[in-house]
């Protein structure tokens, strides 16, 4: 029936907390609601257009009279709410236990391990914001060359290394020694590589990040859509996150409008099968630091980059947006946070102004994408498709 699925995840841009927020802390959160609240005279008219303010259970957001798009929401099956997570969730893969976490920064004798792989000591070992672990150890670290080993709330193994301390390559080799020793019971998510310039006072982390992903535990919606001969282009982290796995070609973006560039790029062209974006500055550079106006401001950008789109959308092309956690910036936390996830779905052979209601999983996306394409096999989520052409 379609030719193409895009599906765009808005990093971060969760709705509002779920039925189980209490358990992780996150009671109250509502990332986008709140930024609506928070933001004097904010709107995003194209997704308001499309339907995210008629969503069920949505607070402060705009309600349109006679949205575009389909619209509804989506609650997190699996246990965790981090990137990997959600992203695997959406294309077919229930985590039944989350991934683990270290508050209290990584076990010594793994640190010695992981040492002793490297060849050097290391600094930090502790939770930490990225931003803040470098300005505190980055002048250590230019003086003595030990590589910040550091974590946060999430299931994550970073190393920061300064450019010209640590060249780059290097870096990404001790992350891949410490991809390797992390298994078992202390099997991370994520290792990431998190490279910085500058002097002291004046550290920029660089865009040259890269994610080492643990490989899903089962076949996905990318998986098979290859298998059955389908083009999977991904853009941003989506490549890290899959650990390179059911995907045709990628590209790594340096922004969120990098990525909205690249993604329209592939729209314009021709073909079959998947388009996969992730855009992570909602996220990264604002929702872990608590910025209400920045997180406010890459909104705005999406919403009048998002309004071209449309336009460019061919006849048999579907598009999906969708978000994989919460990442409220107006709370005391930096950390991800339990929320439900929009779905706005849009093209021109779908219906306009349908309520798909709450979905029970995230799966329920991957599934609609099967559906759309043909795909087989994929046997997780439940497909709305029906209910929006």
């Amino acid at each position: 029936m379609f030719d193409r699925v895009i599906i765009i995840v808005m990093d971060s841009v969760g709705i509002g907390e779920l039925p189980d927020a209490h358990l992780y802390g996150d009671e109250g959160a509502n990332t986008l609601g709140h930024i609506y609240r928070d933001v004097e005279g904010f709107s995003l008219p194209t997704l308001e257009k499309l339907g995210i303010g008629d969503i069920q259970g949505t607070r402060y957001i705009g309600k349109s009279s006679a949205p575009i798009g389909c619209f509804g929401r989506a609650a997190e099956k699996s246990k965790g709410k981090d990137t990997i997570t959600g992203h695997w969730e959406i294309t077919g893969i229930i985590l039944d236990m989350p991934f683990p976490t270290y508050p209290n920064g990584f076990p010594e004798e793994l640190i010695r391990r992981f040492e002793k792989l490297v060849g050097r000591r290391v600094l930090g070992n502790k939770a930490a914001s990225g931003t803040q672990i470098i300005e505190e150890l980055g002048a250590a670290h230019m003086e003595t060359g030990y590589p910040i080993v550091y974590t946060s709330a999430d299931s994550v193994f970073q190393i920061a290394a300064h450019e010209e301390i640590v060249p780059v390559e290097d870096l990404y080799g001790m992350c891949e020694a410490a991809r390797e020793l992390l298994t078992g019971e202390h099997r991370v998510a994520r290792v990431i590589a998190r490279p910085f310039v500058g002097k002291p006072g004046e550290f920029i982390r660089t865009a040259r990040r890269r994610d080492y992903s643990v490989e899903p535990p089962a076949a996905t919606l990318l998986d098979h859509a290859v298998e059955q001969g389908y083009s999977v282009t991904a853009v941003g982290k989506i490549y890290d996150i899959f650990a390179g796995r059911g995907i045709s070609r990628h590209v790594h973006t340096g922004s969120n409008r990098d990525g909205m560039e690249k993604t329209m790029d592939y729209i314009n062209e021709n073909g079959k099968g998947i388009i996969f974006t992730n855009l992570v500055d909602f996220d990264m550079k604002y929702g872990h630091r608590n910025n209400t106006e920045g997180y406010g401001a890459a909104l705005r950008e999406f919403d009048s980059w998002l309004s071209g789109l449309l336009d460019c959308l061919k006849e048999k092309d579907l598009l999906i947006i969708t978000a994989d956690h919460g990442c409220d910036p107006t709370t005391e936390s930096t950390d991800h946070s339990r929320e439900y996830v929009p779905i706005l779905a849009y093209g021109k052979m779908l219906r306009r102004g349908v309520d798909i209601g709450t979905r029970e999983s995230f799966a329920d996306i991957g599934a609609t994408a099967a559906q759309a394409l043909g795909i087989k096999g994929l046997g997780v989520g439940n497909s709305f498709l029906d209910s929006i052409v």
